[in-house]
């Protein structure tokens, strides 16, 4: 029985898209479904063969793959929260369209969010491109001991801090000091983790999931560290090494970044 549900926001990235949807379909936990909400009103997935071809691959293999258009566009969180009601299973995998994972990924997520009860568990992005960029600095990390406990993370404090370790590919350069093995996934602490994030769905709807994109004008950014933030304060949350997530370093398409989520809201 699948109880797991991949949302994938979409916004003109149709090669993007493909190549993550193929990582998809060599998943070692491979009982998931897929729901695309894709916003790019001059492109037609279903007309790409890539694309088809993919889908076609990943149907072969148990999963079915939903497209919905969603427009006019009304902001990212607005983006998140139509997938969010168009979903019904116990877990559900926020997927940024940018993104390579690891045939681990979703196993080790799962087996996570499962063995802690937590809201969330996440596998920050590696940029690969900075393999060489060695930021020691950035690098400090603390692992959970014993059980994931709700935690009140915010702007400014200490604990915020912890983002730096996200940057570049300093989660590559720790999971590799460490000898971190996906066999023996490891829960650590975080302010958010962006990209690859599994929730418990009934744990996202009880902080209100993100129904808070009526309060923010359309051009906005951090939605996802927002509800991050109100996850972890009442559940719980954490970042998983090691991360088999890889981001295909594309330009941003959130040009606008004044209106700051975390910042503007109460967490």
């Amino acid at each position: 029985m699948k109880n797991i549900t991949v949302l994938i926001p979409t916004y003109k990235r149709i090669h993007a898209l493909t190549v993550t949807l193929t990582s998809l379909c060599f998943q070692e936990e491979n009982a998931f479904d897929i729901i695309i909400s894709d916003q790019s009103s001059q492109h037609t997935l279903e007309e790409d063969p890539s694309f088809i071809t993919t889908c076609l691959l990943l149907k072969q293999k148990g999963c079915v793959v939903s497209v919905l258009k969603n427009l006019p566009r009304k902001g990212l969180a607005q983006q998140r929260q139509f997938l969010l009601e168009n979903a019904s299973t116990d877990f559900v995998l926020y997927l940024d369209d940018d993104i390579i994972l690891e045939s681990y990924v979703i196993k080790n997520l799962s087996y996570i969010i499962k063995k802690q009860k937590i809201g969330f568990a996440g596998n920050a992005v590696i940029g690969l491109s900075y393999k060489n960029d060695i930021r020691s600095h950035q690098q400090t990390i603390c692992f959970w001991k014993g059980k994931v406990q709700p935690e009140l993370v915010e702007p400014g404090t200490e604990a915020w801090q912890r983002h730096q370790l996200h940057n570049a590919a300093n989660l590559l350069h720790v999971q590799e000091k460490l000898r971190i093995s996906s066999k023996n996934p490891i829960p650590y602490k975080i302010a958010w983790v962006g990209g690859c994030v599994l929730y418990d769905r009934k744990k996202l709807l009880d902080c209100g999931g993100f129904s808070f994109w009526e309060e923010l004008p359309e051009k906005h950014c951090g939605e996802d560290v927002l509800m991050q933030l109100r996850v972890m304060k009442r559940y719980g949350g954490c970042g998983v090494l090691p991360s088999g997530a890889y981001h295909q370093e594309l330009k941003t398409t959130v040009n606008d970044r004044n209106v700051n989520a975390p910042e503007v809201l109460a967490i």
